[in-house]
């Protein structure tokens, strides 16, 4: 008898050990950059919670976390990383969530939805391989250069349809060139995709590290991944910032409606906007800050030298399935 009762007490406290473990724990998909990812291990410090991260893109991301919302836990507990027009198309997927943080945010950044906090903003650019441009005697300066027939099969991006990145891009490039209902810039999309044979890669990683290693010689992607190449070394790229206009648009966090470990997950979301993590952004990853803080990072462009556009964010989340739909019906003609 006694020997069963300590065998009984044990199980007890394998088993409150083990939910001890499981609250300390926190499952996020991320379709972010390592940079970006290179401050979960200061997160996992500062709180002691373990983090367990899956890389997937934006649109898988959404497909996962949609396929198991019927279950009572996601596999995964946050998102983090992905635009406001993702989260906007697929925010039954997420809870509301307002950090005691979000008072000290930059009014424009706030959180207005509830479903997704805004922790970052990031710039769609053009990514070249400079030797490969010499040798093909071209200059970019903009989306108009895209065009040279030098460029044909020599420009890579992701799937709009799927990547975030590049659905941004799509919104920025179509707004540079005349509007999003220009038949003018909608024009220019197909000549760019079907005319110059743009690769589609696998995900938004592809593009900026197949420019890296020479597969492209320009690769439409987003400024963080890019200008941390550039800071870890990298000396045969150049970021350009398109003449026509760059949009500047938050990234955000979202906490799975059927999170198994929300207090853990809205931990992660009140550090990603304290003081410690936007400066630990702004100086160590190459990302734009959404709190007003105090920092150095000698490598990024100012805005003020950048030419600015402005999205109107309520136009493409009402018409983001639309604007999808088109690109693809433009991509079945590559």
């Amino acid at each position: 008898m006694k020997k069963l009762l300590a065998l009984v007490l044990s199980l007890a406290m394998l088993t409150v050990g083990a939910c001890a473990l499981a609250e300390e724990t926190l499952s996020i998909c991320s379709p972010n950059s390592d940079g970006l990812l290179s401050i979960i291990p200061l997160f996992e410090e500062r709180t002691g919670i373990k983090v367990q991260v899956e890389s997937l893109g934006t649109g898988d991301c959404m497909k996962r976390i949609a396929s198991e919302a019927s279950q009572e836990f996601c596999t995964f507990d946050l998102m983090y990383g992905g635009s406001l027009a993702n989260y906007e198309a697929n925010k039954d997927l997420f809870q509301d969530y307002v950090s005691p943080e979000d008072v000290n945010l930059m009014e424009a950044y706030k959180n207005t939805r509830g479903y997704c906090t805004n922790y970052t903003i990031d710039g769609s650019v053009l990514l070249v391989n400079t030797d490969m441009l010499a040798e093909l005697g071209v200059e970019v300066t903009g989306y108009a250069d895209l065009l040279k027939p030098e460029l044909v099969g020599k420009i890579a991006s992701a799937d709009p349809a799927s990547s975030s990145s590049a659905f941004c891009q799509l919104t920025n490039m179509l707004l540079a060139m005349g509007g999003y209902e220009s038949e003018e810039a909608w024009t220019y999309v197909h000549d760019l995709f079907v005319g110059q044979q743009v690769a589609i890669t696998s995900g938004s990683s592809a593009v900026y590290k197949g420019v890296y290693n020479g597969e492209y010689a320009v690769g439409l992607t987003y400024e963080d991944p890019c200008v941390t190449l550039i800071k870890d070394g990298a000396t045969n790229i150049k970021v350009i910032y398109p003449v026509e206009g760059t949009v500047f648009l938050p990234a955000q966090i979202g906490i799975v409606k059927n999170a198994k470990n929300v207090e853990n997950a809205q931990k992660f979301v009140d550090f990603m906007l304290s003081e410690e993590a936007q400066i630990f952004l702004a100086e160590n990853t190459t990302s734009r800050n959404v709190r007003e803080v105090v920092y150095t990072n000698d490598i990024m462009t100012p805005l003020a030298e950048i030419k600015l556009i402005y999205e109107d964010s309520d136009y493409v989340i009402a018409h983001t399935t639309e604007l999808k739909e088109k690109v693809q019906d433009i991509m079945m003609d590559m």
